[in-house]
């Protein structure tokens, strides 16, 4: 339900709908945001459930895609650009499949998608990170996220932030328990007809990097940009560069 979305609106003009990584919340947009409020958009972002101000009832089936368009629907918001980072471009792609005539773009940066199998490297931060929460150990397994998610050119405040986004999302979700069920919707690549700019890392996990060629290769109207700098969260590590790359993408298509 929508009601249970965290959410902050601002500006007016286009909207554009931000959705956050797995390890963050809506906190890590603030730079992109204030860029495009300068140049005449309207941002909504919200906290999916279990992140941030969003809460997460023991018990509860929901579906993240179905809470967003919910959540447009009582702001009123019939179209959009959307970008998604991380888990939230999985999200953002749920959305664009169940609703493609509302989403004018779409931006995926490090996107999880279910076109490419996960690297060793990755199932190995897994089967860490995953002992680490067996052992209650949330400081450790928050400092593991930081360290694995975040590239080489993020700063002392980026990481802060990062660190602070995560152990709040492992603490709500740790409340809620293991019986959550959190529905996907299908995603269907070749049926996304919108202008879509798909962002790879130079320095993300190997499964991210073959994730975004195969959904640029897929997506009828993708472009693949590849930024040898970044890793995982280009929006924390270069946030004034990735602000542009944003602009760019949900202006200039």
């Amino acid at each position: 339900m929508s009601e249970l979305l965290h959410h902050e609106k601002a500006g007016s003009g286009p909207t554009v709908v931000l959705l956050h990584a797995g390890v963050a919340d809506l906190r890590m947009w603030d730079v992109q945001v204030d860029l495009l409020l300068g140049h005449g958009f309207r941002t909504v972002r919200c906290d999916l459930r279990g992140f941030g101000e969003s809460g997460l009832e023991p018990g509860s089936s929901y579906s993240d895609a179905e809470d967003v368009l919910a959540l447009l629907d009582d702001l009123g918001v019939t179209d959009f650009a959307l970008v998604g980072s991380s888990f939230g471009g999985f999200v953002a792609l749920q959305v664009a499949t169940a609703a493609p005539d509302r989403v004018t773009r779409l931006v995926l940066l490090a996107t999880a998608a279910e076109v490419a199998e996960p690297d060793d490297d990755l199932r190995a931060l897994w089967r860490e990170e995953g002992a680490l929460m067996d052992a209650g150990d949330l400081d450790a397994a928050t400092a593991l996220n930081v360290r694995s998610w975040i590239g080489p050119d993020a700063d002392d405040d980026a990481r802060d932030l990062l660190a602070r986004m995560q152990r709040r999302a492992l603490d709500v979700q740790v409340a809620a328990g293991d019986d959550v069920d959190a529905r996907e919707l299908t995603v269907t690549p070749t049926a996304l007809t919108m202008p879509t700019t798909v962002v790879a890392g130079g320095h993300d996990f190997a499964f991210f990097r073959a994730t975004a060629r195969t959904l640029a290769a897929l997506i009828p109207h993708g472009t693949l940009v590849e930024l040898p700098w970044a890793g995982h969260l280009p929006s924390l590590e270069r946030p004034d560069e990735t602000a542009a790359l944003v602009l760019d993408a949900v202006r200039n298509h």
